[in-house]
């Protein structure tokens, strides 16, 4: 299943890319696509809400300035 995020306050491309690296590795995700230029996080998943609260909680830990918002 995909589900499509709104990064709000991603201000750096380099941390785009780190943050799609970390979340790509994460247990339970097939593929992981950040678009730093539309601020756009787009995972797929098996359709899981645990799955869903672990990405949010990594990019909290990551980027604590970043609000993410369900497209």
């Amino acid at each position: 299943m995909k589900k499509k995020f709104k990064l709000i306050g991603l201000d750096c491309a380099n941390c785009a890319a780190q943050l799609e690296n970390a979340i790509s590795k994460m247990d339970g995700i097939e593929s992981a696509s950040v678009n730093f230029m539309t601020g756009k996080l787009v995972i797929e998943c098996a359709d899981d809400e645990d799955i869903i609260k672990r990405v949010k909680k990594m990019i909290k830990k990551e980027e604590p300035d970043v609000e993410v918002k369900e497209v």
